[in-house]
């Protein structure tokens, strides 16, 4: 089911600029002595990523939208693969990286990258993914008129948090209690979670908040979480997350807690709920904006994009562990039902 775009209000805000490096902006046409144009990927994953069939369908999505604009990985275009493996504080030394190599676009795949490769270039063109709020971060004027040196696409975020706490509602018979988890050094969730904690309030939910810095902490925060007697888990957006989310999913049967992640894979690893936009369009289409600014488009003046499409997915065979019965009204509003 195709769901409506959602559109954040937003205001027009931008960062006092950089002092100005000479590394200049190159089109494709532009390279010297035939030189293959150059893509700078900076991604909190890991470089396993690439043939790990849970991760590497993003790559090969990315790929497709290159194509789409005639670019080619090894025959037409070069691409610089830099991953933080989790570690947060690793992605500003790998934007910098990238613009000592001279790349000539970056594309950054989380708030978090794409505010680390902001930091390294106000020149080289960014092209970002599952951006909360490109305006209040500083990553662009507008969504129609970037007016910088990045672009990409936008999350409407806030609106879909208030979506998932209500799927939770709606999921769990006489829920009352709901934990909120984040990564507090993220970037993501300051513009999720205060929609989460008022969507609780509205819901007559009592809330409270779980920070997890990564995969090693997974274990203490659901043994926090069931200490607290929740009834129930939100995860906010975050990579650490959907790296994750197998172990997320696995600890959330074994503590017995129904859980909604921000993407339908985190339901096909096993979390009982997810909704969110579809993860691989939207790395083919920034593959398709990397293309264009190849081709010699600004960045500047390419609009940002949201998604029109959500997914709603819900895991039958995680419910019936978890002894609970999905509501049939809930089931008849779902993409997709996983037996």
């Amino acid at each position: 089911m195709d769901r409506r775009a959602f559109v954040t209000g937003l205001g027009a805000v931008l960062a006092t600029p950089l002092a100005a490096e000479t590394q200049p902006v190159r089109g494709a046409a532009s390279q010297p002595g035939g030189k293959l144009p150059q893509v700078g990927y900076v991604g909190s994953g890991h470089p396993s990523d690439r043939s790990d069939p849970r991760f590497s369908y993003l790559a090969e999505a990315f790929a497709a939208g290159l194509r789409e604009l005639g670019y080619v990985e090894g025959q037409t275009v070069a691409i610089e693969w830099r991953w933080a493996e989790e570690r947060y504080e690793r992605l500003p030394d790998l934007a910098r990286e990238l613009v000592r190599l001279g790349v000539d676009v970056i594309f950054a795949t989380t708030d978090n990258a794409a505010t680390a490769a902001r930091q390294a270039t106000r020149t080289i063109p960014i092209v970002f993914t599952a951006a909360a709020d490109p305006v209040a971060s500083r990553f662009a004027v507008s969504l129609s008129h970037p007016g910088g040196n990045m672009t990409g696409l936008a999350q409407p975020g806030p609106v879909v948090t208030g979506k998932r706490m209500s799927f939770l509602k709606e999921a769990v018979a006489k829920l009352s209690r709901v934990a909120i988890v984040r990564n507090p050094t993220g970037v993501a969730h300051v513009h999720d979670l205060p929609v989460a904690q008022e969507s609780a309030l509205a819901l007559r939910l009592q809330s409270r908040i779980f920070d997890s810095r990564g995969p090693h902490a997974f274990e203490s925060v659901f043994r926090a979480i069931s200490n607290d007697r929740a009834q129930a888990v939100l995860l906010l957006p975050d990579s650490t997350f959907y790296i994750g989310r197998e172990q997320l999913a696995q600890l959330a049967l074994r503590y017995q807690l129904p859980m909604i992640g921000t993407r339908a894979e985190y339901a096909r690893a096993g979390v009982l709920l997810a909704y969110g936009s579809v993860l691989s369009q939207e790395w083919r289409r920034a593959g398709v904006l990397v293309g264009k600014i190849l081709n010699g488009a600004k960045p500047a003046d390419i609009p940002i994009e949201e998604p029109s499409k959500f997914e709603l997915v819900i895991n039958v065979k995680t419910a019936k562990a978890l002894g609970l019965t999905i509501p049939p009204s809930l089931l008849l509003r779902a993409d997709q039902v996983l037996e």
